[in-house]
């Protein structure tokens, strides 16, 4: 069975959010390493995370998806915001070693604010590869970009690049995001063949490991961001169909991050694409 989430809190616990991931038909899900804008992490309760394990056996949850939080920025122009990014980076890292080995970590790349693209990507490499470590089990993703302002990874190229100049690149993979990639100008709703290819030909389909699952609010190579409801965007639910039932990407987990109000509505697009899948 697809593995199909959504992001939800750890507010309450790894445990609670694992029921909350099965309530809706989840078998897997998302969350944030601590607070989106920053801060320090909450400590770890280790009984929360014995009876985290026992419900991701009893509902067949495998994987989880962490999230770095959107203030980790590794190529700032500021040496103090990149320093910041390498603390939040390292300790994020160990606690993942603590709460599930063997499990995905994503990150923004991050922003140049104004140094430039090539920079920036050095920057981001640097920061990999100060912290990644030979013993460790999980992996870092890197999240395709819409291509705002100054974000570094609105296009594939600028991820390989990155990849190439971490010397752990065996720890590296991709997470796409379907919003960003179609803000960013890739066809992923009229051409979804021909941006696989792409990704192929550029990263390797190997690198792949997530989804994130995201209309958009915006038109194609809008280059916003703005996430919307499945089949309530731009992209429409086809795309998002053939997406969960491509061959090349069976096997690899989906998130959803699209604006809802209560679990109910995750629920609803998790049964629909089950639908799609199945």
């Amino acid at each position: 069975m697809a593995a199909i989430g959504c992001h939800l809190s750890i507010a309450k616990g790894f445990a609670q959010a694992a029921r909350d991931a099965a309530s809706i038909g989840g078998n897997t899900f998302q969350f944030f390493t601590r607070n989106p804008r920053g801060g320090k992490a909450k400590e770890l309760d280790e009984a929360d995370l014995a009876a985290f394990r026992e419900v991701c056996a009893e509902a067949g949850i495998e994987g989880i998806l962490a999230h770095a939080p959107y203030t980790m920025n590794p190529c700032s122009a500021k040496e103090d915001t990149r320093e910041f990014a390498r603390q939040i980076l390292a300790g994020d890292l160990e606690r993942m070693e603590a709460i599930m080995p063997g499990q995905l970590y994503n990150m923004h790349p991050g922003s140049h604010t104004g140094q430039g693209t090539e920079a920036g990507i050095g920057q981001i490499a640097d920061a990999l590869n100060a912290v990644l470590a030979p013993g460790q089990t999980t992996t870092v993703l890197l999240e395709t970009m819409a291509g705002k302002g100054s974000e570094v990874g609105g296009r594939f190229e600028e991820l390989a690049q990155i990849i190439d100049r971490v010397e752990l690149s065996d720890r590296l993979g991709v997470c796409l995001d379907t919003c960003h990639v179609w803000d960013g100008g890739y066809d992923v709703a009229g051409n979804l063949e021909g941006v696989l290819e792409e990704f192929d030909r550029v990263l390797g389909l190997g690198r792949l490991r997530a989804l994130h699952l995201n209309d958009s609010k915006n038109p194609l190579a809008s280059h916003k961001d703005r996430h919307e409801k499945l089949g309530e965007g731009h992209i429409g639910f086809d795309a998002f169909a053939a997406i969960v039932s491509h061959p090349a990407l069976a096997g690899l987990p989906f998130y959803l991050e699209t604006p809802q109000d209560e679990l109910s509505g995750w629920g609803a697009e998790i049964a629909r694409l089950r639908e799609a899948v199945e």
